[in-house]
Order: structure tokens, then sequence, then C-alpha cells
């Protein structure tokens, strides 16, 4: 999970991350409240779940209340990357003497985190050249190597106390948050010496979600996403036009991957889950037909726990109740398929022996 950076920055004030001022809104009448609570000069910046704002024209300074009304609908209406704003962030302008880089991620090859810091920030650290890279075990980061940190990359007198400061404060949220990534960039250093964070990135890890309960109100679920929980199966809503249904977060990640290798666009991941029943599968399609972008379903079902017959019910009873139109490429294999393959045989569905001529199948179906 990614979280926008008003996100992580209420992680941060948290854990006593020095910040600037800000509020985030999604309207611009709530952002007019703010922009007189937080008063002039102040920077409005666009929240998206992606780099390179600034270049596309997603963080504006506004001096004034006549810039406000002209830059904070231009700013809220903006796509980047094929990403909408989710909100806007207004916050108060900084008096910078310098930019550094500082990033903590979870580096699963060695098993540890990985401290990144550089005497360069504010660009992507891909193009910094001076990097510092440490190691430093699964544990949070020590005074001594904070300091080390702060030395390598020149820092000197109060400086060095603020940095080794927040790259504590940093650490311990990461850990106690087990997230795969806190960066920081820019991290400033003012014009009083002092150390603020003026950006911030923060991604968890999926699996350890469950763990943290203050963290699910930043999880973003569409309607259908939310529909889906609430009937105990999993769904996520993706950008193609074919909807992946399998039984087993591994089986459908797979077929997601093959599809894709295979020139196929997911529209959704879902799950019928273990416990699967005729009714539950029928929910699952019924939020399939609310997906408008689906052109076709692909079924790759491998019968355990659950019936192969189970889901063939509910697929024909869809069908009778005019629920999908859409064509279905299925491919059954394990407990009583072959029974499951009879009830199908004259349907919408067509069956393949092989995932793989299923996927072909359905690309080629919805090209067509």
């Amino acid at each position: 999970m990614r979280l926008l950076e008003f996100q992580a920055k209420e992680l941060f004030r948290e854990y006593g991350i020095n910040l600037l001022d800000s509020k985030s809104s999604t309207n611009i009448e709530d952002g007019r409240k703010h922009a007189k609570e937080l008063g002039y000069p102040f920077v409005i910046k666009i929240q998206v779940p992606v780099g390179g704002r600034g270049k596309a024209g997603g963080i504006q300074k506004c001096q004034n209340d006549d810039e406000f009304e002209i830059k904070y609908p231009q700013v809220m209406d903006l796509t980047i990357k094929g990403e909408k704003a989710r909100a806007i962030l207004l916050e108060k302008m900084a008096d910078i003497k310098k930019e550094l880089y500082l990033s903590l991620f979870l580096n699963r090859s060695k098993r540890c985190y990985t401290i990144i810091a550089s005497a360069e920030g504010g660009v992507e650290i891909e193009s910094v050249k001076n990097q510092i890279i440490k190691e430093v075990g699964l544990g949070e980061v020590s005074e001594d190597i904070a300091r080390e940190v702060a030395k390598e990359m020149g820092l000197e007198g109060r400086t060095i106390e603020g940095f080794v400061d927040t790259l504590k404060k940093l650490s311990k949220l990461t850990i106690e948050k087990e997230a795969e990534l806190a960066e920081i960039n820019p991290l400033a250093i003012m014009q009083d010496d002092s150390i603020m964070a003026l950006d911030g990135k923060f991604v968890t890890d999926d699996n350890s979600n469950f763990r943290h309960e203050e963290l699910e109100k930043y999880q973003e679920k569409t309607e259908i996403e939310e529909r889906a929980e609430k009937s105990g199966f999993s769904l996520v809503e993706l950008d193609g036009d074919i909807a992946v249904v399998g039984n087993g977060a591994g089986l459908v990640m797979s077929t997601l991957d093959m599809l894709s290798d295979n020139g196929g666009k997911p529209a959704c991941f879902l799950d019928v889950g273990g416990g699967a029943t005729t009714e539950s599968v029928y929910e699952a399609l019924t939020l399939i037909s609310k997906i408008d972008r689906v052109k076709g379903i692909l079924v790759n079902l491998y019968g355990g726990i659950v019936k192969t017959t189970v889901v063939a019910e509910a697929f024909l009873k869809a069908y009778e109740d005019n629920l999908i139109d859409l064509p279905v490429f299925s491919r059954l294999k394990g407990t009583e398929s072959e029974k499951a393959k009879e009830m199908l045989q004259g349907s919408r569905t067509k069956i393949f022996d092989s995932v793989e001529e299923a996927i072909n199948a359905a690309v080629m179906g919805v090209k067509n």
C-alpha cells in the first residue's frame, strides 16, 4: 500500500519528525478555509501515488487569494501518469538552505533494511552520483550509524543533530509499521540549520497490514471492492478488459501474469476463496457485471476444497438471470471438474484443457 504524501506526513508527525504546517482537502471550499488558516504564501501540491509531480505542474506556489482561485482547480484537474488527484495539500513555504535525500528500504535479497542518503536532494535518487548506502539489519538504526551517515554526507554542527534525530525516528516508524520503504526527498536544511521533511513517501508491506489496524484508514477501496470484502472474497479492480477469476491468491496472481505476458489486460483480480458457495460466486459475478470495461471473463479454477460444480452452478444461474452476457473462457481441473464441464456444455462458457489455451482464446476473444 503506497500512501499519499499527506498520509505519510501524518505518520511522520506521530513520530516527531519535523514538518511544515500543512492541511489536505478534496474540494476548493475546504481549501479556502485552509488557506485562511495557514496564511500566504504556501505551496499547492497534488496528491497522487506517483512521482514527477513538479515537472507535470502538480506543485504550485501561491501568494494570494487570486492565485489560489486559479491554481487550486488547475492542480485538482491534473492527471499525472494516469492518476487523477486524490487530494490537495496546502503547505507553508520553506526558506531552504540545502536539500538532502534520505530513505530506508527493505532489501529482500539481503534480508535487511538499507539506508540510502545523499547530500543532493530534490531529484530522483537514481540520478544522484554521490549516494551513501548502508545495510543496517532489521532493527532500528543506532545513534552511532546515524552519526556516521551524517558525517559522510558532510553535515556539521546543529545539522548533524537534526539529521540523526530524523533518521532514528524514521527508522523507528519503518520498523514498527513494517514498511517496505520510507523516503524523505527532499529532507531540507533550513536557514537556521534545522532539519525539515518537505516531502514523504511511505510504502507498507501488504502481507503485514493485518497486524496494523491503524493503517486501514489509508486503504483506498472502490465500492465494488468493499462489497466483495463484505461477501467474503477478494476483488481488486484493475484497468484492463478481462476479468480474472480463480480460487487461491497464488493461482489468480499467476493467471494475471500469464494473461499480461500474452498481451491481455486484466480488469480485475477475483479470488473466490476456499469457502466459496454458489451464492458467493454469483455475488462475485454480480460485481463483475458492474465493471463496465469488462469484455470477457477468464476462469482458472482448481477444485480442492471448492467443488468446481459450485462455480458452474453460479455461472448457469447468472446466465439464466441475464446477469452476464460476456464470453467466458475457462479451465477447470480438480474436484468434480468433469461434471462441471458437462453442466456448462452448450452455455456461453468455453472450456479449455489448459490455462494457456483459455488465455489465448480470451485475448483473441475480446479483440474481436
